[in-house]
């Protein structure tokens, strides 16, 4: 399986999702409106395309890269926009690093929200996971302590690879401001995480700059404004 031969993302459909913090006891829900969502996290083949670097620990095409900062992922998607003639999504500004913002009219790549990101793993289940773990993903148990080239685990109803386990994604959510500052969200679980980090609902949560042998991502992007009726 080639995933850097095509770029098709997958539609995912409108929802209502409700997530959950462990560390709070808080929920809350979020509607979304449809999006489309890469089937797999960004493999080192890709990045090293859009961006000609290749940060990762270990080396292999279709591994997903990892060493990758949320910066790292936000700056490989305006490239990666550019590069297809997109409108970027992002406006960084020099002067400050960590501030970042999202021109959501933009039709370039982008990081999911965590709300995207987990309506889209569970695909329309209620369940932990969307599948008997060790047949959808790679985990402590089963990876022998490494990383895995994508789509090497059972896709979900959706047709999305690797949601749990691999590789931890960035999404573009900030974790939580008042405690933890400009930290972003991370999702899924990876190579390394016992079986109970591998679930739908499991929030990490790390600083803008951090880069780690277990932590990647994959890119979405917004579908249209639909006109309203005249």
């Amino acid at each position: 399986m080639d995933a850097n031969e095509s770029s098709a993302l997958v539609a995912v459909p409108p929802g209502r999702v409700t997530l959950s913090d462990r560390r709070t006891q808080r929920s809350w829900s979020a509607e979304l409106a449809p999006y489309r969502l890469a089937p797999y996290p960004v493999t080192q083949e890709r990045y090293a395309r859009v961006t000609g670097l290749r940060p990762s620990t270990a080396q292999g095409g279709q591994l997903p890269v990892e060493g990758v900062s949320w910066q790292d992922a936000v700056r490989f998607c305006n490239a990666w926009s550019a590069q297809e003639g997109l409108t970027p999504a992002y406006r960084l500004h020099e002067q400050d690093a960590e501030t970042v913002e999202w021109d959501t009219a933009a039709d370039g790549y982008r990081l999911p929200t965590e709300a995207e990101w987990e309506h889209a793993c569970r695909a329309g289940t209620t369940e932990a996971r969307y599948g008997p773990l060790d047949e959808i993903a790679w985990h402590r148990g089963n990876s022998d302590e490494r990383i895995h080239p994508v789509g090497g685990r059972q896709p979900n109803s959706f047709g999305l690879y690797d949601m749990l386990g691999n590789v931890w994604e960035w999404c573009w959510d900030v974790y939580d401001a008042e405690v933890y500052g400009t930290y972003r969200v991370l999702r899924g679980g990876g190579w390394f995480d016992e079986r109970w980090s591998c679930r739908a609902s499991v929030r990490r949560r790390s600083h803008p700059t951090f880069r780690i042998d277990d932590v990647g991502f994959r890119v979405a992007r917004s579908l249209p404004a639909t006109p309203a009726p005249g």
